[in-house]
């Protein structure tokens, strides 16, 4: 199953219509793609799956720049689909648009913050340093594909896992109810090597959403 997400996802978009993907879409902002919120705007994002819950809010601080905050209580440590311990996470949250074209935009993102996951003996204290890429295709006025990059790099202090290197890719639909709500998938999975211990984690992050403009 997990092997076919990515599949799922480019079978959807290569099915769009080409005359949906010929013409600027969407609503004007997204929180997942590379479409900014606008200077002044804000919006709340929700989203519950795998790792765990998030709410955020993310501020339009100029036309191609969005600065917020963003915080997790996970069931999923970082995402490994072999562990379950609980933890919480609280981020930062910046994204930078780079390119805006009619069919497509382009956007780095950067969500850096401290998290804490509670096991049976202790509690590991880290540091999550995560940088993205993503892309935002417009398909019609009512969705927006995006297709991304993750590199969720971060770092366990003290003795234990010390640094962790993913290197996640995946993608994601918004679909937007009316001009000032939207409902969101997002998928990302990949390896995760911790090189501390010789090992690698498989990764995963799939989560639905709602996005509310105000």
């Amino acid at each position: 199953m997990k092997r076919l997400l990515p599949g799922v996802l480019l079978a959807c978009f290569l099915a769009l219509p080409s005359t949906a993907l010929a013409q600027r879409g969407g609503q004007g902002w997204s929180v997942l793609a590379a479409d900014t919120m606008g200077s002044g705007n804000t919006a709340f994002h929700g989203q519950i799956g795998w790792p765990g819950i998030s709410l955020g809010l993310l501020h339009g601080g100029s036309d191609r720049f969005d600065i917020g905050a963003k915080f997790s209580f996970n069931w999923g440590r970082e995402g490994w689909v072999r562990y379950t311990d609980p933890g919480v996470k609280f981020q930062a949250w910046m994204r930078l648009q780079l390119i805006k074209e009619r069919q497509f935009s382009l956007a780095l993102t950067f969500q850096p913050g401290p998290f804490f996951y509670f096991n049976r003996r202790d509690t590991d204290v880290g540091l999550a340093l995560p940088v993205g890429l993503v892309v935002g295709i417009p398909a019609g006025s009512a969705v927006m594909v995006n297709l991304g990059l993750d590199i969720p790099f971060h770092v366990y202090f003290g003795e234990g896992i010390g640094p962790v290197f993913p290197v996640l890719v995946g993608g994601g639909l918004e679909y937007f109810v009316n001009r000032n709500v939207g409902v969101t998938f997002n998928v990302r999975l990949g390896p995760a090597v911790i090189p501390d211990y010789d090992a690698t984690e498989f990764t995963l992050e799939a989560l639905f959403g709602v996005a509310y403009r105000f």
